[in-house]
């Protein structure tokens, strides 16, 4: 299954003005159906019950995910967005950009019996990943794992997230054609 989802996202991703766009991938049933399946594959037989994904991207192949695991989902919240009752806070270390983001999970949302499974679309220094992590362990939850649809990260940043399930690397994507977007923004 992981062949099949990993060439239905090789055909699907583009580079638009030097950003990598996978929204096509969303758009099509077929390989956004494919990508999760294999995404979760690993992990079916781990006990997780429930999966983490921080905004955007990671809520829809997170949510997607857990409905494949039949578990439920925890948001993970950026700084800015509105989110009720008492929360969890952590700071990241800087992103591929230079950037600290302030990720947040309501507390009630993990417990000591989860096994939690995190799924975005991209990882490259593994900063968010690790501060989901922290929250999930600060929620007394176990941390099963880290699936994303493209791995850029380190072996050291890998080994600090207990390993990567990937559907490709990110130099398998240095042969996608790149595009020129229509204009607007």
């Amino acid at each position: 299954m992981t062949i099949v989802a990993r060439d239905l996202l090789l055909e699907r991703f583009r580079w638009v003005d030097g950003h990598s766009d996978m929204w096509p991938v969303f758009r099509d049933a077929d390989a956004f159906k494919a990508v999760v399946r294999a995404l979760v594959e690993p992990f079916r037989e781990a006990g997780v019950t429930a999966v983490c994904g921080v905004e955007s991207r990671g809520f829809l192949l997170g949510g997607a995910a857990a409905w494949e695991l039949g578990v439920g989902f925890v948001a993970v919240r950026k700084a800015a967005g509105l989110f009720p009752g008492e929360k969890l806070v952590r700071e990241t270390e800087p992103d591929y950009r230079g950037f600290r983001h302030v990720l947040r999970i309501q507390r009630a949302s993990l417990g000591p019996a989860d096994r939690v499974l995190f799924v975005d679309d991209w990882v490259e220094t593994g900063s968010q990943a690790r501060g989901v992590r922290g929250l999930v362990e600060d929620a007394g939850g176990r941390w099963v794992g880290c699936a994303v649809v493209v791995d850029q990260t380190s072996a050291a940043s890998r080994e600090a997230l207990g390993g990567v399930h990937a559907l490709v690397g990110h130099d398998e994507l240095s042969g996608v054609r790149p595009r020129r977007s229509a204009g607007g923004g």
